[in-house]
């Protein structure tokens, strides 16, 4: 699916895209109230930070993603350092508006406070705060300096050592072997989510009369690649191709094929890009197939730290 370009912004300012639409007209919540500031021309100042966004819309950015952006900005043109997005979750759920990092690890997204976007963006593009500042800081819910606790697991924010190739297209989640040292294990991990087919699919034959509800299995493309050897949450988002609304990509890892219940670090794609959650293997499905249903966010499958998760006693 081919996206519109963006436009690429004057220097010193932040574009601030809408990408919810409802018969073709661009829908901000109540966002821009509450970012306040004053408007000038198409820019928008916000109070004494100074910061300056420049809003942009046009309905070929309906539904556009955080992992999307990196690949709309204009070639030969300055790359920003970061895009802020006024998405669903904004214009639905009233939640903060979505940065989108460009600069250190394209892709990634943390959302911040409405009222605090100036102060933020401000400190960013004077170099007193760091994308991987923003991600330390977010809460369970991918709010910077939020009130939903501490995640668990800690956002691995080291700088990737390489580039990744784009993974494959589906409509379903992506399985992706990110370790290589255990083969036996790698194997164990696939005959517990249930084995896969010739194509490399799990699940593809599931029966929904032998289905456990609670234990919803896994449905997946398997990736095993050794391209993908290393691969950080926070890559994932801009990997994968927009033809398919990807549900889930879940990577297995060293801790994978180590430690108890066979955990995976589970990376969303929507609501915080980038953010992971480690969830024993058996619980991957479940989550796949409440965020397909929407019945349940990402981030209620982000382990709270010091806070036993709810699925422990399941």
């Amino acid at each position: 699916m081919s996206r519109l370009k963006l436009p690429q912004p004057a220097p010193g300012d932040v574009l601030l895209v809408c990408t919810c639409y409802e018969d073709g007209k661009a829908l901000w919540g109540e966002l821009l109230d509450e970012m306040g500031g004053h408007q000038e021309g198409d820019v928008l100042v916000l109070g004494g930070s100074g910061a300056r966004l420049r809003l942009v819309e046009n309905p070929g950015w309906d539904y556009l993603h955080g992992g999307n952006v990196p690949a709309l900005i204009l070639d030969g043109g300055s790359v920003p350092p970061v895009v802020v997005l006024a998405d669903i979750p904004v214009v639905y759920g009233g939640d903060g508006p979505l940065l989108v990092d460009l600069a250190a690890i394209p892709g990634r997204g943390v959302r911040v406070p409405p009222a605090r976007l100036g102060e933020i963006l401000a400190a960013l593009l004077g170099g007193a705060l760091a994308f991987d500042d923003l991600v330390r800081n977010m809460d369970t819910c991918g709010m910077y300096l939020g009130d939903g606790g501490r995640p668990a697991f800690p956002v691995p924010t080291a700088p990737p050592y390489r580039s990744f190739p784009a993974l494959p297209s589906t409509a379903t989640a992506l399985l992706v072997r990110i370790s290589f040292d255990d083969e036996q294990g790698w194997r164990a991990l696939l005959d517990e989510l249930g084995g896969a087919d010739g194509d490399g699919r799990l699940g593809a034959d599931l029966n929904p009369d032998e289905i456990d509800v609670d234990h919803y299995p896994l449905e997946a493309l398997v990736v095993d690649d050794r391209a993908f050897e290393g691969l950080q949450p926070g890559q994932v988002p801009a990997l994968v191709p927009p033809e398919e609304h990807t549900t889930l990509v879940a990577l297995a890892d060293d801790r994978t094929f180590a430690e108890p219940g066979r955990p995976l670090i589970v990376v969303d794609l929507y609501d915080t890009p980038g953010q992971p959650a480690l969830l024993p293997c058996r619980m991957v499905g479940s989550l796949a197939c409440n965020l397909e249903i929407a019945n349940m966010d990402f981030h209620e499958f982000v382990a709270e730290e010091g806070v036993e998760p709810w699925w422990e006693g399941s």
